[in-house]
């Protein structure tokens, strides 16, 4: 499936999310060894008069990585600063604790403010993988110090690291939960909106009541059977096709529903539904991924569809898929100019469009997926609805 967009306000929120954590990464870090330094001149307990030898060097590469993040953001890969960043400093404070307290044990002292900082901090970024890296790896360094340079005082800092590590798990689990809310919320919207878009066409041309929905079943299915895509991308697949009619909105009444053949001219009114659809949801932020699907839904592969007359592998491959669902349901429905074909029928005819209409591995699928297709006509009178499309049985 194509890449999915990002919502720029999500990028945007990464970006400043980053911004503030790595400023705060850079004031702790430097903070905590002068103001530590400063205080143990006056307690005798936290004096430590052996150097860090490569402590120096540390600061050094960490800032050196300030042109790398500012690379990565401008490149929209956010994502990788953070684990650049803990990998980095978490290898080097590594390096530099084995090679200046190697053969002096007990003059290491376990942890730094900087750990306890990124411990703490990683749910923020709401990606367990993050805070799994951040405590595993944390653990994992304490262990190879300990086991290097014998010092018995790590095990105090591997205990310090697995109890901060829960309060960073529980901070994640709440945070994702208001993720997930807020997310909830705003496919509940979308499907509101979808919805309205649906029952506008049905009103316009009463013949496509249930169309969509079918087309979204079917696709779906199909989908799911190539095993080449996410949940979360049959999810936006599943909106691609419910919508994939939306420009019918701006097509002419008569037209629409003429019972006789329609006129050269009137066919290219009809085709413009494609474009028209695709403009429609290009500036709405969730539904960008539906363009390919909406646009070239209509395209064959022999090249002779529209609008743009792409041929075989230039077709979206999701739009692939929704043209033999979009061809099946038409066939098998009553229109104005015509009566359904039976679905053995219609069977027979997308067989036929092998490699002409339609592309050769996807019939093949189709022909394997067949009966569950058959089992959603054969239930396709009954009122399905928005909020019970067939989503969740296509996953299963």
């Amino acid at each position: 499936m194509k890449k999915q967009l990002v919502d720029p306000n999500i990028r945007n929120e990464e970006s400043r999310t980053l911004k503030w954590f790595l400023i705060l990464f850079y004031i702790i870090s430097i903070s905590f060894d002068i103001i530590y330094k400063a205080i143990a001149r006056y307690i005798p307990e936290l004096k430590n008069d052996t150097p860090d030898r490569f402590l120096f060097w540390v600061y050094l590469f960490m800032f050196a990585l300030i042109p790398a993040a500012i690379y990565l953001n401008k490149k929209q890969k956010q994502h990788l600063i953070k684990y650049i960043y803990f990998i980095s400093y978490t290898t080097l404070t590594f390096l530099n604790d084995v090679f200046t307290f190697y053969g002096i044990p007990n003059d290491y002292q376990s942890g730094n403010a900087v750990e306890i900082y990124w411990l703490l901090l990683s749910p923020i970024f709401v990606s367990t993988r993050f805070v799994k890296v951040v405590s595993i790896g944390l653990i994992i360094k304490y262990v190879a110090v300990g086991l290097i340079i014998k010092a018995p005082i790590v095990l105090l800092g591997i205990v310090l690291v697995a109890i901060l590590s829960i309060f960073s798990f529980i901070l994640l689990y709440r945070f994702k939960s208001y993720v997930k809310a807020v997310k909830t919320s705003y496919d509940q919207q979308l499907i509101g909106i979808v919805k309205g878009v649906i029952a506008t066409l049905e009103l316009k041309d009463p013949y496509t009541r249930g169309h969509s929905e079918r087309v979204a079943s079917y696709a779906l299915v199909l989908a799911k059977e190539t095993g080449k895509f996410r949940d979360e991308e049959l999810k936006s697949f599943n909106y691609a096709c419910l919508l994939h009619d939306i420009g019918k909105i701006h097509i002419p009444d008569q037209i629409l529903m003429k019972p006789t053949s329609l006129t050269k001219e009137e066919y290219e009114i009809i085709k413009s539904h494609t474009n028209v659809g695709a403009e429609a949801v290009s500036k709405v932020v969730g539904l960008d991924n539906s363009i390919e699907v909406i646009r070239s839904h209509h395209e064959r592969w022999d090249g002779r569809g529209y609008p743009d007359q792409l041929k075989g592998e230039e077709i979206p491959y999701l739009a692939r898929i929704a043209a033999i669902a979009d061809a099946f349901d038409a066939m098998t429905s009553t229109r104005s100019y015509r009566s359904a074909l039976t679905i053995d029928e219609a069977y027979k005819r997308i067989l036929e469009g092998k490699g002409n209409q339609f592309d050769p591995d996807l019939v093949k699928e189709f022909q394997k997926v067949f009966p569950k297709w058959s089992k959603i006509h054969n239930t396709s009178n009954q009122d399905l609805g928005i909020g019970h499309i067939k989503i969740n049985e296509a996953l299963s």
